[in-house]
């Protein structure tokens, strides 16, 4: 290294020699300070830019995640909807089927039990047919009967009365001892 006293004292060329490398070496900072400021320029913005894109991601995603949530949301509106419906339905249908099962034995006794009804009705009915037949004919056996009976009382009336009078005659004539 030459300190400036050394540089004066020195010939010119080799004076130019140190004032163009001293002059190079300007220049070489200079553009390195350049490119490094260009690098940092160009790292800051793309710094800038990942921070953009980082926040239209998180955006985003903000916006998926919502959606995902309204989604899920309105899946299990759906699930509930169909869901209660399905078990009522399932529900019924088993009912039915359960009340199908107890009405086949109940539709075949109503139908025995209808037989029974008829039969014990058209039983019912030829002894009631038979009640009045034995009711008219006893009506007409009393009939007959009183009928009878007043015949025999008039003639024991008159029998009494044609005794009675002869009788009273009988005393109207006198009676020779």
């Amino acid at each position: 290294m030459t300190t400036t006293n050394e540089a004066t004292t020195q010939p010119p060329q080799q004076m130019m020699s140190l004032s163009f490398s001293s002059q190079m070496s300007k220049e070489d900072e200079e553009m390195a300070r350049s490119a490094l400021s260009a690098f940092r320029a160009k790292e800051d913005e793309i710094e800038k830019r990942k921070m953009e894109v980082r926040e239209r991601v998180k955006a985003q995603l903000g916006r998926v995640e919502e959606e995902t949530r309204r989604l899920a949301s309105i899946r299990e509106e759906l699930e509930t909807m169909a869901d209660p419906m399905r078990k009522e339905v399932n529900w019924v249908r088993k009912k039915i089927d359960s009340v199908n099962k107890e009405l086949k034995p109940l539709g075949s006794t109503v139908q025995k039990k209808e037989r029974e009804y008829k039969e014990a009705l058209d039983t019912f009915n030829e002894k009631n047919r038979e009640k009045v037949q034995l009711i008219t004919k006893l009506m007409e056996l009393v009939g007959e009967s009183e009928k009878l009976r007043l015949k025999k009382l008039d003639e024991l009336s008159r029998s009494i009365d044609t005794e009675s009078e002869s009788i009273s005659q009988d005393k109207t004539i006198p009676i020779k001892n």
